[in-house]
């Protein structure tokens, strides 16, 4: 019998994110802030549907039954009053975004409509249109010749309902990712057109053979739950070419939502309902941009800095020098703490005992790792210069899959061995540890973290190491 104090852990967790939310809503954020709060909410929720929804999806699928511990309810009951909840959430969010983008545009940061540009950004846009744009579309129209295409999970796509005499047809083109978000338009303060907005204007001229009944720009979202304990493999084969099929499964797991950036008619949201197989409340209608990601690359106009939080830097460690790391440790141990104090004096260890002749091996397990990564590049080294260089490297950091692997076949490449973990466990310890050979004995160094061996974060997450 559940409790009456429990509560579902789906609903705590969004909970979570309209506090989240509350900080993009308050008036004593700087304004660029709430904007990048706007967007980790929306970022939040994206990953909320690929998991926590998805695995809901996966249990009601194999056991429509099963309850929830805390409140007795089915997944299906779990999933309506989810949907239920997150409604009012993008019709808060929408109004924060609106209320935020009109004070920003006192401030100099202005995102135009197509309808707003004068003559010479109108020709500007047209121009980036006409050459960067247009020649890598890819639009096509289903018909009896042509199926419903597949749509990648969380890219942007325009979707038109196309007329042609007395023939209905449904016209899609997908937002190439090797297109920016945004595109600046020359001249004083911020100025400057979401590309999706850019593509929606010319949907006439792609689909010049047909009149356009209406048009609207739709991404849905899918299912990324996967689980690669639950897979057969080959004995054989290792599990980075396992997770490699898992990461090719995921970008075709079922949709589990459908956001819309403006109302459409019920004709064309039906259709598109039931060719991805959702159901009416798993359609979200929202007037802020569906992708908020560009907030984080906004530039700021001169003398608007007060617009964003003051620059922040980690310090150097009071009594602790970049040179001579082993020397150091040997008299003291150094505690860190991010992101107040640098991640530089462990990378200065690992450079350092890269190229020390004393130093036999390092050995380290990785679970999320930067996009540049120094670390690797030391490791790296340290291989190259014969050192016995170990790295376990979790391959189900989860949506840090392909990151890892690339890492991984460029430690291995390097001479590194590799290890990916074990079946039914994931690794998320933090350990370094370096055996170095000093006079005659050898001498153990040890580095433990809570925080991941990413340098980008280390600046910005509290941990200590």
């Amino acid at each position: 019998m559940p409790a009456p104090y429990m509560q579902n852990r789906e609903l705590s967790w969004l909970r979570f994110n309209e506090r989240v939310l509350a900080e993009a809503a308050d008036e004593s954020v700087p304004l660029l802030e709430r904007l990048k709060f706007l967007s980790i909410f929306t970022s939040n929720l994206d990953e909320f549907f690929m998991i926590r929804v998805g695995s809901l999806f996966d249990l009601q699928s194999v056991n429509a039954e099963a309850l929830d511990s805390k409140t007795g309810m089915t997944p299906k009951e779990q999933l309506d009053k989810l949907y239920a909840s997150v409604h009012p959430l993008i019709k808060k969010r929408d109004e924060v975004y609106f209320t935020v983008e009109q004070r920003l545009r006192k401030e100099g940061i202005v995102n135009l409509s197509t309808a707003e540009l004068c003559i010479e950004e109108f020709r500007f846009v047209k121009q980036y249109y006409e050459q960067e744009i247009a020649p890598i579309l890819s639009p096509q129209i289903v018909d009896s010749h042509h199926p419903f295409p597949h749509l990648q999970s969380k890219v942007l796509h325009i979707g038109a309902v196309l007329k042609e005499e007395e023939k209905t047809l449904f016209g899609v083109i997908p937002i190439p990712a090797s297109l920016p978000d945004i595109i600046q338009i020359p001249g004083t303060g911020v100025r400057y057109v979401r590309v999706e907005d850019i593509i929606l204007d010319h949907v006439e001229q792609v689909f010049s053979m047909y009149r356009i009944a209406e048009k609207t720009v739709f991404c849905i979202t899918r299912n990324a739950d996967i689980h690669p304990d639950d897979e057969a493999f080959d004995v054989n084969q290792d599990f980075r070419s396992k997770m490699q099929k898992l990461l090719q499964e995921r970008r075709r797991l079922a949709a589990v939502r459908l956001e819309l950036n403006s109302p459409v008619t019920a004709e064309f949201e039906n259709y598109l309902c039931e060719t991805l197989e959702l159901k009416p409340e798993q359609v979200f209608v929202s007037r802020a941009p569906l992708k908020l990601s560009y907030a984080f690359s906004l530039p700021i106009p001169d003398g608007a800095e007060n617009l964003c939080y003051k620059p922040f830097s980690p310090c150097r460690t009071p009594g602790v020098s970049y040179d001579g790391l082993f020397r150091q440790i040997a008299k003291q141990d150094i505690l860190l703490s991010y992101p107040f104090e640098s991640m530089t004096p462990f990378l200065r260890l690992i450079k350092e005992a890269a190229v020390d002749k004393n130093v036999i091996s390092i050995k380290i397990t990785i679970y999320r790792l930067a996009r540049k990564a120094k670390l690797v590049d030391y490791l790296c080294r340290a291989a190259e210069n014969g050192k016995d260089v170990t790295v376990f490297i979790e391959l189900r950091a989860r949506f840090d899959e392909q990151n890892n692997i690339d890492w991984s076949e460029r430690l291995e490449d390097a001479g590194c061995r590799i290890i990916y973990g074990f079946e039914e466990y994931k690794i998320h310890s933090k350990v370094c540890l370096i055996t170095r050979k000093e006079k005659s004995s050898i001498r153990y160094y040890t580095q433990i973290g809570t925080g991941n061996y990413n340098e980008r974060t280390a600046a910005q997450y509290t941990d200590v190491s």
